[in-house]
């Protein structure tokens, strides 16, 4: 099968020859840009750079998204607290942004999710200042979903059978979008190298390679064999993340820290009655907990506290998971909060800037900076604006003065800004095709998956099950899921690692359903080439 989007070498057969053929270009070319980390800013700079004619490169030490920008909540939203802070213009724009989303870039991986904020009786909001901001809300987004208002408790019990009535005043309603951030994620790198990009995952960088003082690229050591080769670079873009003083001071000893790390935990519960809207409940005047629908489960979070630890193991203790359960009591009945429910709890680290003040009032914003070698560093961000990001980020490697990657650069203003991800489809379309193809006998919950995980590429899955009828199996008998998905994430999206393919590929490990069987045989299949 022809691969138009192809990990490596198109000549390589197997798995590890196209690793080893991806790393020797990697080592023995020159690139105008090298971006250090595959999560959510570098996987958009590096898609954008690609698309202005630059030369790039990216590596990350570990998965693609791998880190925090597969442990988001999951939300393309305009921000409804930022209002509160009179932020009108950002929450404008984080609208057009959404909008651009759902239907042009990606309207096969962004779904609309109606809202449920509820106005309880001693709570820190009353209903008229409620239903105020959520018209105000609609208002921004030129009521393209629909207008804001306020509904009778009845009215949103109907909706949510799950909805905890008790002293419950009224409820307001707004709308946003919802993601799988973990595919979005491989569909953006899929979408860099179309245009141009090498990438490697398991890649660490080592160490910063100088010329007269200047960063010009970076010893890399391959995580999963152990080779060690170098790339180089006329400019190094630090996209780390949580990590990016690590490099920073890979660059210079002595620079001082330039951001905080807070965390932020979730946890994943089976769901028990359908949820035909989400939860947006006010905890206290700042704060808010989420009860989502997502991937068949309902998924709750989210806590926001200091870290200071290694961001490489954060994870969600019992302490958070026990606060996230007595939040979302707030607005949820017990009986759907069982801990006898839980299928999966992560944590991921929002990088936010330095300075003074708690984690929670610290400005969400993304913080670009030159060190003394001339690496550029980028930090902060929220996927609703990650081409935003991608865009201002090229914008500044543009301006840098002297900047030799300028020179071959297409003005960023020229780039196309609504350029889909691969796939790009309606997904009820792609349903439809699916469920009428007697070759390949799926189930409607299967096709469904397939087509809202990867859209128009979903065909390519299931030509994989026409060839080898035993891929239409499911992974897992409680899951969606076939094993053709792991074939097609060895062979096309990067996946190295059992966790690659459950955690990130697939939603097994989010629904509970990675027992030792299932990985032992993601594993043994990510072996044969």
């Amino acid at each position: 099968m022809n691969n138009p989007y192809p990990t490596a070498a198109a000549g390589a057969s197997t798995a590890a020859e196209r690793r080893t053929e991806t790393r020797d270009r990697l080592a023995a070319s020159d690139y105008d840009l090298l971006v250090v980390g595959g999560g959510i800013l570098g996987t958009s700079v590096a898609w954008h750079a690609a698309q202005s004619g630059l030369r790039v490169a990216m590596v990350d030490a570990g998965d693609f998204a791998g880190a925090t920008s597969s442990a988001s909540s999951k939300l393309v939203h305009g921000g409804l607290r930022y209002l509160q802070t009179g932020a009108v213009r950002l929450v404008a724009e984080n609208h057009h942004e959404r909008r651009v989303l759902s239907r042009d870039v990606a309207p096969h991986l962004v779904n609309p999710l109606t809202f449920h904020l509820p106005v309880y009786r001693g709570g820190p909001h009353g209903a008229a200042k409620l239903g105020a901001g959520v018209f105000a809300y609609s208002a921004l987004s030129a009521f393209g979903d629909g207008v804001g208002r306020v509904i009778s408790p009845a009215r949103a019990a109907a909706v949510n059978p799950a909805l905890r009535t008790e002293n419950l005043k009224a409820v307001a309603v707004y709308h946003d979008h919802q993601m799988n951030d973990a595919r979005v994620a491989v569909m953006t790198v899929r979408a860099a190298v179309a245009s141009g990009a090498t990438v490697l995952n398991h890649a660490e960088v080592t160490g910063l390679r100088f010329t007269r003082g200047r960063v010009t690229g970076a010893d890399v050591r391959d995580r999963l064999d152990g080779t060690e080769f170098g790339v180089s670079a006329r400019l190094v873009l630090n996209a780390t993340g949580p990590w990016v003083d690590h490099l920073r001071r890979m660059e210079n000893p002595a620079a001082e820290p330039s951001v905080r790390l807070s965390k932020g935990a979730h946890v994943v519960l089976r769901r028990t009655v359908p949820w035909r809207a989400a939860m947006a409940t006010p905890v206290d005047k700042f704060r808010i907990t989420f009860a989502l629908p997502w991937e068949d489960q309902l998924l709750l979070g989210t806590t926001d506290e200091p870290y200071e630890g290694d961001p490489g193991e954060v994870r969600a203790t019992e302490g958070d998971i026990a606060q996230i359960l007595d939040e979302a009591a707030l607005a949820v009945r017990g009986e759907h909060l069982s801990r006898s429910l839980l299928t999966y709890a992560f944590a991921g680290l929002r990088v936010l800037p330095a300075g003074p003040g708690g984690v929670a009032s610290a400005r969400r914003e993304t913080v670009v900076s030159e060190g003394s070698g001339g690496m550029l560093s980028v930090a902060g961000g929220k996927w609703t604006t990650y081409r935003h990001i991608g865009r201002t980020v090229l914008d500044k490697l543009a301006k840098l003065p002297g900047s030799l990657v300028a020179e071959d650069m297409a003005p960023v203003g020229d780039l196309v800004r609504r350029v889909p991800l691969p796939g790009v489809a309606n997904p009820n379309a792609v349903a439809h095709r699916l469920l009428a193809d007697p070759a390949t006998e799926l189930s409607q919950e299967t096709v469904r998956h397939l087509a809202t995980h990867y859209g128009a590429l979903a065909f390519e899955i299931t030509d994989l099950v026409r060839r080898d009828p035993a891929l239409g199996e499911r992974i897992h008998p409680e899951g969606p899921e076939i094993w053709a998905q792991v074939v097609y994430a060895r062979d096309r999206e990067w996946a190295a690692t059992a966790d690659d393919v459950l955690r990130r590929r697939t939603t097994l490990t989010v629904r509970g359903l990675d027992t030792e069987e299932v990985r032992a045989g993601v594993a043994d299949l990510l072996r044969q080439d």
